[in-house]
Formats: C-alpha cells, structure tokens, sequence
C-alpha cells in the first residue's frame, strides 16, 4: 500500500485520525506532574520533536509517536491499532512498547537491550520520546521524584539512546543539547 505523502490532505487526514484515536484513548490520564498535564501532550510532543527537529515525514513514523502509548497504558490492543492504522503503525508501535507484566526493573533493562535492534523508525520514535521525558524530568518533573532518581533517570535514557544511534543526526543532536541542558539543571 502506497502511503500519502506529507502534502497530501490523505496525510493529514490520516495523522489527524491517530490523533484523535490517542486523545481519546488517553483521556482520563494525566501527567505525573504537579500540574497534571493532560497525558496526550506527551504524545503530540514526541510527534512534533520528530517532524521539527528530526525531519521526519512518514506517515508511519508519525502516526506510532503519536500511538506509541496506547497499547501499554490503555486498554487498546495491537491487533485494534492493525485494524484501523495498519500492519506497519502496529509494527512499530509493539516495538516500543514495554511488557507492563514484567517489573520495572526488567522493561528498562531489556529497552537498554533492545535498542540497537529497533527499526530505523522505532529509533527515531525512541530517541523522541527520551528527549520528551528527559525535557520533562528537568523542567516540571513527577512529583515527589528526588534529585538522585532525575539523575537516575537521565543515565537510563542515555543507555537507551546510546542503542539508537545513527539513524537521524540532527535528532540525535536535539537529544544531546537537551540531555545537556537537563544534566546542567540536575547539579547541585
């Protein structure tokens, strides 16, 4: 199946329409914030650090940034994400998606171990959605978290990252400036 490209109102149409499915999905949750932002702002943020800093215009790409999410924390299914979005946007999405049975300890350690076998879409998705959080563990971060588990945090993502490498430089790059940013804020 041919996908639309990004100056097509099918693209748009399409990205629209898994925005919608997340907001929806998302709804009831929160950030773990002070604020408690609305969950689909992480989301949309991974999404725009794709396409603004990253360069990134595929559809697919764009669409599981913007699912990335669901599976794992909502009741939505990988088989419901293949029905309406496709075979690809399920492909990726599983990719990043943590097995919640599993404890916490074990769905970092194996993130870590299966970073440098992601698809190169999957990379980029990953390396987005540590810029997010690392961006958010540092300017208005879960409430409660101590100084030692931000840092914790930062070195963990790093990890991750550090698997992902080599598929877009200029995200990389953002990464980097902003994982520099939040270790400078975390010093005492």
């Amino acid at each position: 199946m041919t996908q639309p490209t990004s100056a097509s109102p099918l693209f748009a149409s399409a990205l629209l329409d898994a925005l919608h499915f997340a907001a929806t999905q998302h709804s009831a949750q929160r950030r773990k914030d002070k604020a408690a932002s609305p969950y689909i702002n992480h989301p949309i943020r991974v999404a725009q650090l794709l396409v603004s800093e990253g360069g990134v215009t595929d559809l697919v790409t764009l669409q599981a940034a913007i699912l990335h999410d669901t599976v794992e924390d909502t009741g939505t299914t990988p088989e419901e994400l293949e029905r309406r979005f496709g075979p690809a946007v399920r492909r990726v999405v599983e990719e990043v998606t943590d097995d919640k049975r599993l404890p916490k300890g074990d769905r970092k350690r194996l993130q870590v171990e299966h970073a440098p076998h992601l698809s190169p879409q999957a990379k980029q998705l990953k390396i987005a959605d540590k810029t997010a959080n690392v961006q958010n563990i540092t300017t208005s971060p879960p409430d409660g978290w101590s100084l030692e588990r931000k840092r914790e945090y930062l070195d963990w993502a790093d990890q991750v990252v550090a698997g992902c490498r080599g598929c877009n430089p200029a995200l990389e790059a953002v990464y980097d400036k902003i994982m520099a940013e939040g270790r400078r804020s975390l010093q005492t």
